[in-house]
């Protein structure tokens, strides 16, 4: 009987003990998911654009007589599109270049005139819309991430292909119209970045940005009347100093 109860004993010790060897065999070990950090990527842009200007300039501005603005002029908003290709450095140094395509903005403008004293105040509603190409170098600087969200600022420089088209001056008191050739010219571009990245899957990222952009001058081709009487030679109208305060919502993609 002694031998009996000592027999089961250590058959019972030798299952417990082999119970934690089988039960370590059935324990998967972590899955670590890899996170992607240096390499190349593509990226893809849409926003609205919120674009002002530092007034016109013309010679037929600077004939004798009297003149003033009601509304000195603005743009509306417009689309933008755009795509790059970029290359993350480290984990917070990368860097873009971009093409962007930004869409047709409505403008108009209202002065007043006044030819000699005493006479008729007239006045002219300028129409015309505004659309550029924008090539621009990029880099930025990752602050790190936090729960999946990365905080940047960015600096950008280029060249930006601005167009004037479907440029008009009426003249309502008069039954007058002029009308200028549509005309595109290069300009310096530059830009500042902000925004935060959120990290969507392993290699693809959420971008949500602000960027203030520098888009320099636009013109219009020459001023045409349609009197012939009055139809002064011009070198068209010049726009200055075009900049953009511009929201967007972007996708980036790791290649590696």
């Amino acid at each position: 009987m002694y031998r009996f109860v000592k027999g089961a004993f250590f058959a019972v010790f030798a299952a417990g003990a082999a119970v934690p060897a089988y039960s370590a065999d059935l324990i998967e070990e972590p899955v670590i998911v890899p996170v992607v950090v240096g390499g190349w990527y593509i990226r893809g842009d849409i926003g609205m654009s919120n674009q002002y200007y530092d007034g016109l300039e013309s010679d037929l501005f600077s004939q004798p007589f009297a003149f003033g603005w009601l509304d000195s002029g603005g743009f509306s908003a417009a689309p933008t599109f755009s795509v790059g290709l970029g290359y993350e450095f480290n984990d917070y140094f990368r860097g873009d270049v971009t093409v962007q395509w930004r869409g047709k903005s409505d403008f108009s403008a209202l002065d007043w005139v006044e030819f000699a004293e005493d006479d008729p105040v007239y006045s002219n509603q300028y129409t015309g819309k505004k659309s550029e190409l924008v090539f621009m170098a990029n880099g930025y600087y990752d602050f790190g991430t936090f729960s999946g969200i990365t905080p940047y600022v960015g600096a950008g420089i280029g060249g930006s292909y601005n167009t004037i088209s479907h440029f008009t001056d009426v003249n309502p008191q008069n039954n007058g119209l002029a009308y200028a050739d549509d005309d595109s010219q290069w300009n310096f571009a530059w830009a500042l970045h902000t925004g935060v990245g959120f990290q969507a899957t392993e290699r693809m990222t959420l971008d949500l940005g602000y960027s203030f952009m520098s888009l320099g001058d636009a013109r219009t081709g020459r001023l045409t009347n349609v009197d012939p009487l009055n139809n002064p030679d011009n070198t068209g109208v010049k726009f200055n100093d075009i900049y953009s305060h511009d929201f967007k919502l972007g996708i980036r993609y790791a290649l590696n």
